[in-house]
């Protein structure tokens, strides 16, 4: 490819997720970890109405993992806060409930834009805004700070094209605005910790 020829970019929605505290694990607690992340991963895509084939490949992060949902009409991104997100924090309640020993607990965020792709990859601004949410210091003192197994982080663009509106088992009220910078610019989130009106509380003030 030439240094001047980019691909067009492709309509993605943006879903990751990433494992609490997997650098304090063992390689063996973390390969276990990995197994179940992507077994209730799959799970609850499929079970949610996003099936493989609505999908690209699910790229792995290492401790966490990328799905990129292509713009398809079975597939609305209202699906991944609803029912997707609930299926996840249920399976993942039900795994440390049976296993307390090996707890598995998820950052994840939600998010859509153009993105692209070569040889090597995705890459693109959305992706960044993603991860730097997904990544930020509010979500993860949350995510140490309740009980629930999973803290939910949004776009802002998500926000206000979806969980604002009040479609069907997306609870608006609980979700706090956060703010992270990229490439010089500041983009906000929207946070929610199933179970934690307090702490979400905290990050919106």
């Amino acid at each position: 490819m030439s240094p001047n020829v980019v691909e067009p970019p492709r309509y993605r929605a943006i879903f990751a997720v990433d494992i609490e505290r997997s650098t304090a694990r063992t390689n063996t607690a973390k390969a276990l970890l990995r197994e179940v992340m992507y077994d209730v991963l799959e799970y609850a895509l499929h079970a949610g109405g996003i099936p493989a084939e609505y999908r690209d490949p699910m790229i792995d992060r290492g401790d966490g993992a990328l799905v990129l949902v292509r713009p398809v009409d079975q597939a609305p991104k209202t699906l991944l806060l609803n029912p997707v997100i609930p299926l996840l924090t249920s399976l993942l309640a039900d795994h440390n409930a049976r296993h307390p020993d090996l707890e598995l607990r998820l950052r994840a965020v939600v998010h859509a834009g153009e993105i692209h792709h070569d040889q090597r990859g995705w890459f693109g601004e959305s992706l960044d805004v993603a991860f730097r949410l997904l990544d930020a210091p509010e979500i993860k003192t949350t995510l140490r700070t309740v009980s629930a197994p999973l803290v939910l982080v949004t776009s802002d663009y998500i926000y206000r094209s979806i969980v604002r509106h009040g479609y069907e088992g997306i609870d608006a009220p609980g979700f706090a605005p956060l703010r992270v910078r990229t490439a010089g610019e500041e983009h906000c989130g929207w946070a929610q910790a199933s179970q934690s009106t307090v702490m979400i509380a905290k990050l919106a003030g």
